[in-house]
């Protein structure tokens, strides 16, 4: 059914990202599927490197980390923005499109006050891309 699976990773928010993982892993496994772990950066120095490329270094272990560990096949896709925050929504439309997804799975929180106002990630994602989304509540 699900030939790529993407993963939008936070790698400085791993631990809040555990479930998610899981299920994308367990998801890949069922399907035969590869994952795509898919991060955004900003093309300024940040706190997980000083360019997009060592960024892009710490987002290739984390693949290979995750393939080692869960027995999947596994990449790595890095998006750049000008403004990785306010931008995201964007990066990871893109990143569908560029890795070739068919389903996402991402991490979400229950909803608050705000997304009511501004959607959530994944609901952006899930009416803008050509990819199912799956959300796994970490909260």
């Amino acid at each position: 059914m699900f030939k790529k699976i993407m993963v939008p990773v936070d790698l400085a928010r791993i631990e809040q990202l555990a479930k998610a993982l899981d299920c994308a892993a367990d998801m890949a496994v069922h399907y035969g599927a590869d994952i795509c772990y898919v991060g955004v950066t900003g093309a300024t120095p940040g706190p997980l490197g000083r360019n997009p490329g060592e960024y892009t270094e710490r987002l290739k272990a984390f693949a290979g980390e995750q393939a080692a560990a869960r027995g999947v096949n596994a990449s790595h896709h890095t998006e750049i923005a000008n403004d990785p925050t306010t931008e995201v929504d964007d990066a990871l439309i893109r990143a569908v499109g560029a890795v070739g997804a068919d389903l996402v799975v991402m991490g979400t929180h229950d909803p608050r006050f705000s997304d009511f106002l501004w959607p959530a990630n994944g609901i952006r994602l899930a009416g803008h891309s050509t990819a199912s989304v799956f959300l796994v509540r970490e909260d």
